[in-house]
Parts: C-alpha cells; sequence; structure tokens
C-alpha cells in the first residue's frame, strides 16, 4: 500500500508539470518564429539595458511541442530542442513573465527576454521589463507560485503591443 501511496504521488507531481497552452501570436509560431535555442548563444545585456535581437527560425526547420510548432534558424538548433525542449521553451509557454507574476496570462515578445538560472523568460513590454527588473528573484517565486493555478486557463490571445512580427523566414 505504502509504494501505491508513493507511485500516486509520484503521478501527481509528473502530472503537474504538463505545459499549458503556447502563446502563438499571428505567425502561427511559438515565440513568434524566433529560435529559442538561440538565446541561450547570445550574450545577455546588463540588467537595465536592452537585450541582442532575437534570431529568426526558418519555416523549413521546426519542431513540435506542448501543442505549438517552434521555428530554428539550424537544424542543429532544432536537433539540440528536441533533446531536451524543456530547458530551452520559454517558462509560462511564453507569457510575459512579469504578468504572470501578477497573476495573469499576457503575450511575451521575444525581444523583451532575459535567461536566468537557465531558463528563458519572455516579458510584453518595456515598461514591464523594468517592472520585473526591480526584482527578477522574487517576481519569478510570484510566477512560479501563480502559474498553477493559472496554467490550465487559455493561452492569451491578445496580440503583442508594438510589435509586428514577420513570420519565420521561408529559407
Amino acid at each position: 500500500m505504502k509504494n501505491f501511496i508513493l507511485a500516486a504521488g509520484f503521478s501527481l507531481l509528473a502530472t503537474a508539470g504538463l505545459a499549458g497552452p503556447q502563446y502563438l501570436d499571428n505567425t502561427g509560431f511559438a515565440v513568434s518564429g524566433y529560435d529559442v535555442v538561440a538565446y541561450f548563444d547570445l550574450e545577455q545585456s546588463a540588467v537595465g539595458t536592452a537585450q541582442p535581437e532575437a534570431v529568426p527560425g526558418k519555416k523549413s526547420i521546426t519542431a513540435d511541442y506542448n501543442g505549438a510548432t517552434f521555428a530554428f534558424s539550424t537544424a542543429a538548433n532544432r536537433d539540440t530542442f528536441l533533446a531536451n525542449p524543456d530547458k530551452f521553451a520559454p517558462q509560462y509557454d511564453g507569457h510575459c513573465a512579469y504578468g504572470v507574476s501578477r497573476g495573469g496570462k499576457v503575450p511575451g515578445n521575444p525581444h523583451l527576454w532575459r535567461i536566468v538560472d537557465g531558463k528563458l523568460f519572455l516579458n510584453i513590454t518595456k515598461n514591464v521589463v523594468g517592472f520585473w527588473e526591480e526584482d527578477i528573484p522574487g517576481n519569478i517565486t510570484l510566477a512560479d507560485g501563480n502559474w498553477t493555478g493559472i496554467e490550465p486557463a487559455a493561452a492569451s490571445s491578445n496580440p503583442i503591443p508594438s510589435f509586428s512580427s514577420p513570420a519565420p523566414s521561408a529559407y
């Protein structure tokens, strides 16, 4: 009986880690078609300064994960993603990390990013990045606490403000 209870508990923990609906914009791609593996090769800027531009993916190099299609700039990046998608997929299913810390799902902008403790976080606007960066560890703690309650809710269907994303390149 004890083993059954332990197995049931581990089963519940495993299902709690399943992701909810991924944020998709009008491109139809996760992270607006930008290569999530490439973020980890970019040199991060200091807190308070803009990050380098995200690397666009290609329509011809994709992988499906969490009910969404991710685009990649190279086949090697796609293969790296497929080997461990949880490592590279953005936190909170591509929604704004600060928004989640405040209890809601709003879009994440692929150009407003930061990697913290090996995880990719997106935010919605430059102003929000300022609030996020005032206390990144505290905001992550709040977002992680809120996420279990809002994760099952539908993905945001809002556009990213002041952002136009070309679809991934045809190459």
